[in-house]
């Protein structure tokens, strides 16, 4: 997956381009996802049947990527992952007992690995241009959806044994809840951008 710099992506079409402005502007972009990550991944609705929790995570994970580009998304979602690994609770179901790379290594491992994966396909769709319009953007949401899921499973089925409903604990329950938030990132990101537009005539 080449990661040559074509279109611009969200973050890009405002404030400082260069020198120690932009620098400040990154680190802030950061400290911002990873706050935005953090709180997406406590919101969370239990399903029947799975160890597995819904939550706004792959949302985040999906929009960050897509409005930061793979570059800067990647540190992102890297910096994330080595906050939850000190230990600190920025992760869906990490608790006193259970946190930093125990927890990691639990049944959201995973999808926690498909988060980097899909961190940096929708990043390299952003940079494409995918993300100025529903239909790109909706394809992208997929792309990155279903890199999320393969890792995930694959942990699943690792952990618990091929022998386990592994589909129904990892994948059907939360279809239409990610279907759902595919829509709402396919409509969100692109109405941003004309707003930006917008905002420059």
């Amino acid at each position: 997956m080449s990661m040559t710099q074509t279109d611009p992506v969200l973050t890009e079409a405002f404030g400082p381009r260069s020198g120690t402005g932009l620098l400040i502007k990154q680190v802030a972009l950061v400290v911002a996802g990873i706050a935005a990550l953090a709180i997406a991944a406590n919101i969370k609705v239990p399903v029947p049947g799975s160890p597995v929790l819904m939550n706004m995570g792959t949302f985040a994970v999906l929009t960050i990527g897509a409005a930061y580009g793979p570059r800067l998304g990647l540190a992102t979602i890297l910096g994330y992952m080595i906050i939850g690994a000190l230990g600190f609770d920025v992760f869906q179901s990490s608790t006193a007992d259970l946190n930093g790379v125990a927890y990691m290594m639990g049944s959201t491992g995973g999808y926690l690995v498909g988060y980097v994966l899909a961190t940096l396909a929708l990043g390299w769709a952003a940079r494409r241009g995918w993300d100025r319009s529903v239909v790109g953007m909706a394809a992208a949401m997929l792309i990155g959806t279903v890199l999320i899921y393969i890792p995930g499973l694959l942990w699943l089925g690792q952990l618990y044994g091929w022998d386990q409903p592994i589909l129904q604990w990892g994948l059907t329950p939360f279809i239409i809840g990610d279907t759902l938030k595919l829509v709402l990132a396919a409509l969100l990101v692109p109405a941003v951008w004309k707003l930006v537009g917008k905002a420059r005539t």
